[in-house]
């Protein structure tokens, strides 16, 4: 993992400083909310940007906040993209956000960051699944559906970055962020196996007892099946339309790093009929959450559904494991049953849970002409790619 020289004195008012490793692992482990985007071992997944872990605290206290900071050098200066992927972990609901919020900006414009991108954790809108399968239709999206709930927090949090000059980034509906702005999540605290089995609607059940008569087997394998898992990625990206940009040597890295942070944090799950692997899912564990991460699936015998039969054992293994939610990530925004996409969503909302709109992406320039410059210039940038 390459390292950031900062320059410059740490923010004595501020209490904004680097941690080490250990330190903020330890700060990591007291909070329920913590994305693994943000544990150190992502940073070793992301081995082309520098990395830095810096904290704070209020009034000479114990830390309240931290952050895993990731830098892209720009080409050709000494300057660079700050991002915090879900991430600081920061007490959101906290009014006075500016008080740890603007030495955070200060530090960063002294490590030369010339812009940054951040992403608040707290959910905004929430929609059951009932209510957007009723809603689907021509031309239609999640953000046209009146929402099951809107988090107060969430608005509020909006409300102060939008005061503050940071701009939403990926556009109304957040399809072009870095990280999904809709994500499915399936509530797991409180319910029974018998419940979630209740929850899944018709098609998921029928399928899942599909795959269990055809004889599917579900089994962990080890980082020897990530060149499978691999090659079935590859034929469901083109199978489904879209392209991740990511290379086998990537989910080797990925696999390795998480695993060698806490054992078991990332995990393969395996489809297997008649000694063929038919689909290959990875899972992700930190504390109380876990995510599924990463779907791949083959173009034949789709008729046994290995699929299902992959999440439905995950979710079974993510509530053993003591997590409150399962966390489906992305799904796209429309839902128009003729838009390619759809399809991803409608499989997913089968399982009984419900769409989160999280607050998504939010970026700002540190201000002043060469950083505003350098700012427009890495949009047009990204608007190109």
């Amino acid at each position: 993992m390459s390292a950031l020289l900062v320059t410059g004195d740490r923010d004595q008012d501020a209490g904004v400083r680097a941690l080490d490793t250990a330190e903020y692992r330890s700060f990591l482990a007291g909070r329920a909310d913590v994305s693994f985007l943000q544990c150190p071992s992502w940073a070793d997944v992301k081995d082309q940007w520098a990395t830095e872990r810096v904290g704070w605290s209020l009034d000479g206290g114990a830390l309240t906040g931290a952050a895993q900071i990731l830098y892209r050098q720009f080409p050709g200066t000494r300057k660079y993209f700050a991002y915090l992927p879900e991430g600081p972990v920061a007490d959101w609901s906290d009014p006075g956000i500016d008080r740890w919020l603007g030495p955070l900006l200060r530090h960063l414009r002294r490590a030369g960051a010339f812009a940054v991108r951040i992403g608040p954790v707290p959910a905004y809108r929430r929609w059951e699944a009932a209510r957007l399968k009723a809603a689907t239709g021509a031309g239609r999206r999640i953000g046209d559906v009146l929402a099951t709930e809107v988090d107060p927090l969430g608005s509020a949090v909006a409300e102060r970055l939008r005061t503050r000059g940071w701009k939403r980034c990926g556009g109304d509906d957040g399809d072009a962020d870095a990280q999904p702005r809709h994500v499915f999540r399936l509530p797991l605290a409180g319910r029974s196996t018998e419940q979630l089995w209740a929850g899944l609607n018709q098609e998921w059940r029928r399928n899942v007892r599909a795959a269990d008569r055809a004889g599917v087997e579900v089994v962990v394998g080890g980082p020897e099946y990530l060149p499978e898992f691999y090659r079935l990625l590859r034929i469901t990206e083109e199978r489904d339309g879209f392209r991740l940009g990511r290379s086998l040597a990537y989910y080797e890295r990925q696999y390795a790093a998480l695993n060698a942070e806490q054992p078991g944090r990332m995990r393969l799950y395996l489809a297997v009929h008649r000694g063929e692997v038919l689909a290959a899912h990875t899972m992700i564990t930190v504390g109380g959450r876990v995510w599924y991460q990463t779907g791949a699936s083959a173009d034949h015998r789709r008729e046994v559904r290995p699929s299902n039969a992959l999440q439905w054992q995950m979710i079974q293994d993510a509530r053993a494991r003591g997590a409150e939610v399962y966390d489906m990530r992305g799904v796209p925004s429309t839902l128009d049953p003729q838009d390619r996409p759809f399809g991803l969503l409608r499989w997913k909302l089968g399982t009984g849970g419900h769409v989160v709109e999280t607050l998504g992406e939010w970026e700002t320039s540190m201000g002043g002409t060469a950083n505003n410059a350098l700012y427009r210039a890495f949009q047009a940038y990204l608007a190109r790619r």
